[in-house]
């Protein structure tokens, strides 16, 4: 945490004294560190105000950025570290209250903070080739939600009323299919029927455009749980893994593969199949999933759960390299979940992404185009 204060040591008895705090590590008039009760370790710096884009600088850009950037400064002339931008030679405070002005005396166009990595940035920004990076404000909805027809908390009309308080012009239900036994799958039968009760929501949400999806199994040998037919009578089609994670590399690439080359397949969910913390991502060649995605037209997905956040944010930047499209999902499951989509944002943020990357940032008219509904 940083802060600014003309009474820092008040701040920092405020801050130890908090009664989340179990442990206090360190304890000075400018910094101190605790422990919370869950374990957390916070850090609190506090600086003088000429001092702050300097300090908000160098604490949130990653190691590699920061020592190139102070590189560059070096050969501007000048020396940088968390108290400002000095003269090398006289020492002299040149900037360091804004981080614009620190990037800009470097002769840089300004980072945004989820850039600096030290992964062509700075190329970026001599060259002013730096995107504009998605902000939440653009997101018009959110298209993967599970209702009570699988493993949903919520039934279609709640959701859609949850939606339209967020203020979303779309949202799609987007529930598991039939061989998935423990998610409570839709057999084809029921799929018609809960096409029925989507048609019967959206007159009463006539200002709500609700996309009636699919989150189809893609199967061991890649082909997917349901028929043509039945894939058909969905608005779009996401497909993903959620079986058998064990596969050999080669054999688990081919699989998503096969499953992406059905030509009603419009999405592919959380494609690296990570739970963080619990589950490692499984055996696949993410550079034949890119290439697959690119030649079949599907759009990738950034799984907003805060449990998966897939794809990371290196392989959004190496599919955006390839000129492939995404998509955001919370994966929700109740509709206190939907909220999660600004994970989402901040992660395709990390990956470089424009609005124009985006398929939820575009008008539900353009979206009908694309997704062929």
């Amino acid at each position: 945490i940083l802060a600014l204060s003309n009474d820092p040591e008040i701040v920092m008895e405020y801050f130890v004294s908090y009664p989340e705090v179990a442990e206090v590590l360190a304890k000075g008039t400018t910094k101190s560190s605790v422990i919370l009760n869950d374990h957390l370790q916070v850090d609190l710096r506090v600086v003088e105000e000429k001092s702050y884009g300097a300090a908000l600088q160098y604490f949130t850009g990653s190691k590699d950025h920061n020592v190139t950037l102070r590189s560059l400064a070096i050969k501007k002339g000048f020396k940088l570290n968390e108290y400002g931008l000095f003269d090398k030679e006289t020492e002299k405070y040149i900037s360091g209250k804004t981080e614009e002005d620190i990037y800009k005396r470097i002769g840089l166009t300004y980072i945004e903070p989820e850039l600096r990595e030290n992964r062509g940035e700075f190329d970026a920004a001599k060259n002013n080739t730096l995107p504009l990076l998605i902000i939440q404000d653009q997101i018009k909805g959110d298209f993967h939600v599970h209702s009570e027809w699988s493993d949903g908390s919520d039934s279609i009309e709640t959701i859609a009323e949850a939606a339209t308080k967020q203020g979303y012009e779309f949202i799609g239900i987007t529930d598991h299919s039939q061989s998935l036994k423990i998610a409570n799958g839709l057999s084809e039968e029921r799929v018609k029927k809960k096409i029925l009760e989507i048609e019967k929501a959206r007159k009463k949400f006539p200002e709500l455009r609700i996309f009636c999806g699919t989150e189809c199994d893609i199967k061991t040998d890649g082909s997917l749980d349901y028929n043509n037919k039945t894939l058909e009578s969905f608005d779009f089609v996401y497909i993903g893994i959620h079986t058998a994670f064990k596969m050999d590399k080669d054999t688990m690439t081919k699989r998503i593969i096969n499953g992406m080359s059905n030509d009603n397949v419009n999405f592919l969910a959380h494609p690296t199949g990570r739970l963080i913390g619990k589950r490692d991502p499984y055996e696949v060649d993410i550079e034949q999933i890119i290439d697959a995605a690119k030649q079949t037209n599907t759009r990738l997905e950034i799984n907003s759960f805060p449990d998966r956040l897939d794809l990371d944010d290196m392989h959004i930047k190496q599919a955006k390299d390839h000129d492939v499209k995404f998509v955001l999902g919370t994966d929700s499951h109740t509709i206190n979940h939907l909220g999660f989509l600004r994970f989402g944002v901040a992660t395709a943020r990390r990956g470089w992404l424009e609005k124009k990357d985006i398929l939820n940032t575009f008008s539900v008219r353009d979206i009908e185009k694309m997704i062929g509904t």
